[in-house]
């Protein structure tokens, strides 16, 4: 993607007057802040663009010297090393100034969720909680429960976790929808093959400024939690109801024993929610430009197969097939996936800025 010279000098003018700005030492409060803010979202940008105009300048410099018999063998061997290497320095040009999701950079909500299948759904969907736990060890993330409901058999009905750490939420994002599993139970004798499913959701978290929740807006119950086949039934009413009038979401937590912190916990789910609610309704006339990228988001879409019989892994979006389930599975092999998805979605808006 060629980059109009005038679109480069404009770059490096603004970069230079942040530079400015930030040396002055005049900038306070706010100011600052959003200067800072600024500065640090242009920086690579403005790196890159820099490198562009080099090598656009040496360029021009190696044609002049074309005319001097002496130096025409050595000019041509170096513009054919520049040119060729010169879309790669545009292109990454072109992807540092895609616009961003203003969420890529903050930590998720991640919640999954049993679907069809039962007891092997719950034990999928336990399944999958893992693989997001490793993967996010690999890149230095901290992964905190936040709500669970655990099955008679293991795995989970239903868990919201918090996913903590840089780019949290740009690399989890196109995890959203329903992931489907193909095996055989362990409690089938019969050697068949079982379909189950669970559902994925990811939802960037809110600062609290972002997000702001009047009390009078709330109802909230409290009523009597139990463990899974009745066992642990707590004696008070811990567990406790969330509902947002003005919205009518509702968010309920009965993890814990303490009717306190599951209030706080379900305060945290809601206010994630909330949020995902206002980015929906700001986005507005691009919704529909969004579902035809590759994280569309939609829970109700099926994303992905998980065939353990045949070890393999596909990802109905991009129809990428990896013959590598077990290193999936375990975390280590999500990331070839996930890079794989995000160059998709890139590919996929830049085509649609040349449009």
């Amino acid at each position: 993607m060629k980059i109009p010279p005038e679109r480069l000098r404009q770059i490096a003018q603004r970069f230079a007057e942040l530079e400015a700005r930030m040396a002055s030492g005049t900038l306070e409060g706010d100011a600052f802040v959003q200067a800072s803010r600024d500065y640090a979202e242009l920086e690579p940008v403005a790196q890159v663009a820099a490198e562009v105009e080099a090598a656009h300048a040496e360029i021009a410099d190696l044609n002049e010297m074309l005319g001097d018999p002496e130096m025409k063998a050595m000019a041509e061997e170096e513009l054919a090393a520049i040119r060729s290497s010169l879309p790669d320095k545009e292109r990454a040009l072109a992807l540092a100034m895609l616009p961003k999701d203003s969420a890529d950079q903050r930590p998720a909500m991640l919640e999954i969720r049993a679907g069809t299948g039962g007891d092997e759904a719950a034990l999928f969907a336990g399944d999958l909680f893992r693989m997001y736990e490793r993967f996010a060890a690999e890149n230095g993330w901290k992964v905190e429960p936040v709500s669970m409901s655990a099955s008679e058999v293991g795995g989970f009905k239903e868990i919201i976790a918090n996913v903590r750490g840089k780019g949290v939420f740009a690399k989890f994002k196109f995890e959203s929808g329903v992931h489907r599993v193909q095996r055989v139970p362990v409690t089938e004798s019969g050697g068949r093959i079982h379909t189950s499913a669970a559902t994925v959701a990811v939802l960037p978290e809110p600062d609290e400024v972002d997000v702001q929740i009047n009390d009078t807006d709330l109802k909230i119950d409290t009523y009597r939690a139990s463990g899974a086949g009745g066992q642990h039934v707590n004696t008070t009413d811990s567990a406790v109801r969330i509902t947002h009038e003005p919205s009518g979401l509702v968010v309920t937590c009965q993890d814990g024993r303490s009717q306190h912190k599951n209030k706080e916990k379900a305060m945290q789910v809601l206010r994630v929610r909330l949020y995902e609610k206002m980015r929906d309704e700001a986005q507005g006339a691009e919704a529909e430009a969004r579902k035809a990228m590759v994280g569309s988001g939609d829970r109700s879409e099926r994303i992905r197969t998980y065939n353990f019989p045949q070890g393999r892994v596909t990802d109905h979006r991009i129809g990428l097939t990896l013959h590598k389930l077990d290193e999936i599975i375990q975390g280590s092999g999500l990331r070839e996936l996930v890079d794989a998805l995000i160059s998709e979605d890139e590919a996929k808006r830049l085509a649609a800025l040349n449009e």
